[in-house]
């Protein structure tokens, strides 16, 4: 079975899943009232200057300022050189966006001001409380090219092996763009001939005319340039000649990305299929089933072993535990086993739930160096298949790892998910047993300050139940110490940890 990129469009959201040998390898949502801002192109305002971060806030329209470092402050006055650049990124998020370049002959303050208004685009969309990272050096992509207006570089990606290929496409590139502009030639390019690689060179050397044209005509904040929504992004960016098809249940989806696949690759055209079958479509290929998985804290392997997956807001914890497994041979041939398997099923993890920024993997222990390397150079061959950019620092001592991973979007769960409203994000809550103990010191708190003759208490039906149960005699010593009625009610409505406790006033 080889890939397949499957489609489930409605009208409140676009589902796309890359399906490689049976197995969902990568997973993108897009929600109509939510579209993601990445890759759009900006006329912003400068707000507010940090030199004590070499950053400044930009207003480009968003409900949050966006945020841009010195770094990735382009300036049309300025040289800036490609030396030691890669030779080429296939994927739009990997293209770096400062590595290569020459530092900033300035720091920020030299460099922008209050209220300068400012070309951007969007390299990573808000996440959480943080508003968008943008750059000014912007990069536009097609099916076969990425055009980089502010470098003066001809890339090609390194998933094209042949040498006398590479060497074509690079003067292919270098025989039509236009003097001191950047392009990267993408794997989808291999074999293209001239004429099709020149025109989508036009295409986007006439895009960057528009936004410039856009800029002068437009106040700020302006959007200049939006790019693609998720369905014909994923057609443009996902549907190489790897993939066997693309299917689609919707038919007006199914006529629009067909007319774009027609266009730009005509070639594949053939291979976008309308399903048509009752059954849903993610159903019909088990995606759904596998997008719950993805969002459960435990992962149990093949093996009985399992892992843990938990997120905060400064990095992810990936914990590894035996669980049912108990092997066969020594312990040591255990733990190597499972840490093995599970070092297959962090990376898929990883990819399938899109999780970046700093990432700790806590593997089970291992006694022997070469052990140890066995696990840590099985972790960086399977990395290798991801198309975010990552870095691995090697096992410590105590069986750490310690990596990086691109992040560019939100998480699955942060897509898919709200922090749960009942326990605010902590993954737990106060016991019932915590609860009746804090209300009963706050009425040891109110009894010396109450005239009334009576108490009444609300909270949740189960701590009012314990408070009625086996709190019932610290309840009566209140009432024979002190005189006054103590009412237990319960209020059904009520947050676990939340209660009240008030007098009651007779009347007449």
């Amino acid at each position: 079975m080889g890939s397949i990129l499957v489609f489930n469009t409605t009208a409140q959201e676009t589902r796309v899943a890359l399906v490689e040998q049976g197995v969902i390898t990568e997973f993108y949502v897009e929600r109509s009232r939510d579209r993601s801002s990445v890759g759009n192109v900006y006329k912003g305002r400068v707000l507010r200057v940090l030199p004590g971060m070499q950053a400044a806030f930009v207003d480009i329209g968003l409900e949050r300022a966006a945020f841009l470092y010195v770094a990735d402050v382009y300036n049309q006055h300025e040289a800036y050189l490609f030396d030691g650049a890669p030779e080429g990124e296939d994927e739009i998020a990997n293209i770096p966006q400062s590595r290569g370049r020459t530092r900033p002959t300035g720091p920020i303050e030299q460099r922008l001001i209050e209220g300068q208004e400012i070309l951007v685009q969007v390299s990573k969309e808000p996440i959480g409380a943080k508003g968008a990272r943008v750059t000014s050096h912007v990069t536009l992509p097609g099916r076969y090219l990425v055009h980089m207006p502010t470098f003066d570089h001809i890339g090609v990606s390194r998933r094209i092996l042949e040498e006398s290929e590479r060497d074509r496409l690079k003067d292919v590139v270098a025989k039509h763009r236009q003097p001191g502009t950047g392009f990267i030639v993408r794997t989808a390019s291999e074999s293209i001939p001239e004429p099709q690689l020149e025109r989508d060179l036009d295409y986007l050397s006439n895009l960057w005319r528009e936004i410039i044209k856009g800029f002068d005509a437009q106040p700020a904040p302006a959007l200049l340039y939006e790019d693609l929504d998720l369905a014909l992004r994923a057609a443009r960016d996902l549907f190489t000649n790897d993939v066997d098809k693309l299917v689609i249940d919707d038919e007006t989806e199914f006529a629009r990305v067909h007319s774009f696949v027609e266009k730009f690759m005509p070639s594949l055209v053939e291979s976008v299929v309308l399903y048509q079958r009752p059954e849903p479509i993610f159903d019909a290929y088990g995606i759904e089933i596998e997008i719950a998985r993805s969002l459960g804290r435990k992962v149990w392997l093949k093996s009985g072993g399992h892992i843990v997956i938990d997120t905060t807001e400064a990095l992810t914890a990936v914990d590894i535990n035996t669980g049912k497994f108990v092997g066969q041979h020594t312990l040591e041939d255990t733990i190597v086993q499972i840490n093995l398997e599970a070092v297959k099923e962090i990376v898929y993890q990883l990819r399938l739930r899109n999780i970046g920024g700093l990432i700790i993997i806590d593997f089970i222990d291992m006694e022997k160096m070469s052990n140890r390397e066995k696990v840590y150079a099985a972790l960086e061959e399977r990395l290798k298949t991801d198309k975010a950019k990552t870095n691995i620092l090697e096992i410590s001592e105590f069986g750490l790892v310690e990596m990086t991973r691109k992040r560019v979007r939100e998480s699955l769960v942060q897509t898919l998910c709200e922090p749960c409203f009942y326990c605010e994000g902590r993954g737990y809550i106060k016991s019932r047993e915590s609860v009746a103990y804090e209300i009963l010191r706050e009425i040891r708190r109110m009894l010396p300050r109450i005239e009334a003759g009576e108490i009444e208490v609300l909270a949740h039906p189960d701590v009012a139940h314990l408070l009625y149960d086996e709190e019932r005699d610290s309840i009566e010593k209140f009432e024979q110490a002190t005189a006054k009625r103590i009412e237990i009610k319960a209020h059904p409505s009520f947050h676990i940890e939340q209660f009240e406790v008030m007098p009651v006033e007779k009347i007449g």
